[in-house]
């Protein structure tokens, strides 16, 4: 029998444990792939191909020996997905990416189709972004008599798709519409059409701006907003709520990045209205979901039309804890309208005195500088290139305020130097003109004036420095941010905040606020990626609670954290 790839956490029936191996042997390109596909599903009922597919089919390797084929068909009966590992092995995490195409794990993959067979009878099944087809082969084994349809826009990963359904015999029950989700139509069905998958995540740089406009009309025809650096997969739950009719339903499984995030919103304001959100299950940020990428994960289940309803919300540690996507805790659609943050609604929160503020109610909270080139403006303080007139002492390094543990930065004497110049080099003396013409020369041959911030500078040598901060702030870490007072006056790049009180301090209360901070601040407050670390953006520090002006102008303790 020939060599599969053994079923890693990027197949239908995974386990963490499984090895992560290549494909099929003999399958060493996507020609081999294609041919392969073709093979299984020609005889079937989903054999009339789209033109992309055509054009694959046109350029494939041979077709595959038959007990190559016969090999295949048998691991995909016994539940693995031999071609979409192998499409995984040819074509890389970044390359796939690009379309958002990360295949979803059995782990992830089973409670979501057990639930949705279990909600209520659905006539038709539809996946917005089927792949190889991993959740509609799953629902086609609990729903023997539901309609199933796969959108992909991939025509290699539809041909995979297709052969996999047609193996399982399922496709004369099936159809596959290759092309973008959100340009779907669907005809009216017999009953309840059920939606299940895992919408790509492709990042806003990536997605055309004509579709960023359709995003923003089609959120309007809900009056609601969207903005335009919303995911794709946001584009996909607006798009399910205009295909949807009262009634359907369904479970996606996303990034967890909209429930905290700005972009986001449109995706919260469609959970918490016309998409019907029912119950939220995300996963612990340090819970690695998917193999090939390190990404957040939430599963949403929903059914639209029908009164406001409570929508359940939950954390849980393990992929295993999805099963029946049940518990959490109940909130209310206006309670989560309240709320700019969902992933507050996950962690216990700790008691709040009454008379505390948030920071940004009497400070700004501003990033440091961007250079576009540290190695260029970051330097010594004792460079003999350059005048010290223009080197200004400066944290480069968020470790630098790590290990700060008394929390007062009163000297300067071990940190680096930035590199600011006046925008007219005629203001520096004739003895350091030269000095700094030389390293500008220097710079150019090196590109740093072609860089996007240089070329958005009005003079691309002046990197403009904001006066230095009283309080400095890490904002990205597995641990809370370190708070320290800047006693030294030093400057900070752009992985530090700097904290500037908007009506002027005693230096007694810069020192309070800057203990209250190291003790208010926990890892709740800010926004968690995969694997655990956890972003503090100037909004999200501006929003921790602590005492008052009045409060840290006295000589007086304060409540500490609960």
């Amino acid at each position: 029998m020939r060599t599969f790839g053994q079923v890693s956490t990027t197949s239908t029936n995974a386990t963490s444990s499984d090895p992560a191996e290549p494909g099929v042997e003999g399958m060493g390109d996507e020609r081999a792939l294609c041919a392969a596909a073709w093979a299984l599903a020609r005889a079937g009922c989903v054999a009339d191909v789209s033109r992309a597919e055509r054009e694959l089919i046109k350029a494939a390797a041979s077709s595959p020996q038959p007990n190559t084929l016969s090999d295949l068909a048998a691991a995909i009966r016994a539940g693995d997905d031999p071609l979409g590992e192998t499409f995984a092995s040819l074509r890389s995490a970044a390359q796939r990416r690009l379309r958002g195409a990360t295949y979803t794990p059995a782990a992830v993959v089973e409670p979501m189709t057990e639930w949705l067979a279990n909600h209520k009878r659905a006539a038709r099944v539809v996946d917005p972004g089927a792949g190889s087809g991993r959740f509609l082969c799953a629902v086609g084994r609990r729903l023997p008599d539901a309609r199933l349809v796969a959108v992909e826009i991939d025509p290699l990963a539809a041909l995979m798709a297709r052969a996999n359904l047609t193996v399982l015999g399922f496709d004369k029950r099936a159809e596959l519409r290759v092309g973008d989700y959100r340009a779907l139509n669907l005809p009216p069905a017999s009953g309840p059409t059920a939606f299940i998958g895992n919408p790509p995540y492709v990042r806003h740089h990536d997605i055309d701006p004509a579709w960023k406009t359709w995003l923003r009309e089609r959120a309007a025809d809900l009056n609601l907003k969207a903005s335009a650096l919303a995911g794709l997969h946001v584009h996909f739950l607006l798009a399910t709520v205009h295909l949807a009719r009262p009634g359907d339903f369904g479970a996606f499984v996303t990034s967890s990045e909209w429930l905290d995030v700005g972009y986001g919103q449109l995706a919260r304001d469609l959970v918490a209205g016309p998409l019907g959100g029912l119950s939220l299950h995300v996963l612990d940020a340090r819970t690695q979901v998917f193999a090939d990428a390190a990404t957040t994960a939430t599963v949403t289940a929903f059914e639209v039309g029908g009164p406001e309803r409570t929508i359940r919300v939950r954390r849980i540690n393990r992929v295993e804890e999805l099963r029946g996507l049940a518990g959490g805790r109940r909130c209310s659609p206006e309670e989560l309208r309240r709320e700019r943050r969902w992933s507050t609604l996950l962690a216990p929160q700790a008691s709040i005195p009454g008379d505390f503020v948030a920071l940004g109610d009497f400070c700004r909270v501003h990033r440091g500088v961007a250079t576009g080139a540290n190695a260029t403006w970051v330097t010594s303080q004792n460079d003999p290139r350059l005048p010290a007139s223009v080197l200004y002492p400066a944290v480069t390094k968020a470790l630098e305020l790590f290990g700060m543990a008394s929390g007062v930065l009163a000297d300067s004497s071990d940190l680096k130097a930035l590199v600011s110049l006046p925008e007219d080099l005629d203001d520096l003396a004739a003895a350091d003109r030269g000095l700094v013409e030389r390293f500008l020369d220097t710079a150019r041959r090196a590109g740093v004036a072609d860089g996007y911030i240089a070329r958005h500078r009005k003079k691309w040598w002046s990197v403009k420095l904001r006066a230095p901060a009283p309080i400095l702030a890490t904002y990205m870490a597995r641990r809370p941010p370190a708070f320290v007072r800047n006693l030294a006056a030093v400057h900070n790049l752009n992985n530090v905040h700097g904290i500037y009180p908007i009506e002027p301090l005693s230096e007694a209360a810069l020192c309070r606020l800057t203990e209250a901070l190291r003790d208010r601040a926990v890892l709740a407050d800010g926004r968690t990626y995969a694997g655990g670390l956890t972003k503090f953006e100037p909004s999200e520090m501006a929003r921790i609670m602590v005492p008052p002006p009045s409060w840290l102008e006295a000589d007086e303790p304060w409540p500490r954290s609960a």
